[in-house]
This record gives structure tokens, C-alpha cells and sequence, in this order.
């Protein structure tokens, strides 16, 4: 009778080493899953700001005049702003 209660409690003990060694497994492929996920999104926002950062010097390199005329408008806008809000305390 006792060999049978040992028997059973091994086989517990077996079949619950088997769920754990599933959860484990599950476990590392969804972490590896995630980090290629992480892995291409990282890749494409980068490509994504080198290809703006490209477009951007071609437009500045095109227009240069309105490229100093924004530049000017919007220190000028943010100088006022600035000043205002100072005075204002």
C-alpha cells in the first residue's frame, strides 16, 4: 500500500516537472518573440528618423531664404513670449 502512495507521488512529482519544463519554455519564447519585435521597431524608427533627417537638409538646402526667414520668425515669437512671461511675474 505504501508503494503505491510512493508511485502515485512520483508520478505527480514527474508530471509536474513536465508542466514547469512547458512553462519555461513558453516562457523564453515569448521573451524571445518580444525582444525581435523590440528589435525591428527600434531598426525602422530609426530608418524612419534618418530618412527625416535626410528629407529635412535637401528642403533646407533648397530653400535656404525661407529656411533663415522661419529660423528668424519663430526666435522672434519665442523671444516675445519669453520676455512676456517674465514680465508678467
Amino acid at each position: 500500500m505504501s508503494q503505491t502512495v510512493v508511485e502515485r507521488t512520483a508520478g505527480q512529482i514527474a508530471e509536474s516537472a513536465r508542466q514547469a519544463s512547458r512553462v519555461t519554455s513558453a516562457v523564453a519564447d515569448a521573451i524571445e518573440d518580444g525582444v525581435g519585435v523590440v528589435k525591428r521597431a527600434a531598426k525602422q524608427g530609426g530608418d524612419a528618423a534618418e530618412e527625416f533627417l535626410n528629407d529635412t537638409t535637401q528642403r533646407l538646402q533648397r530653400h535656404p531664404l525661407l529656411t533663415v526667414a522661419t529660423t528668424f520668425a519663430v526666435g522672434l515669437t519665442a523671444g516675445t513670449l519669453l520676455g512676456w512671461m517674465i514680465r508678467r511675474r
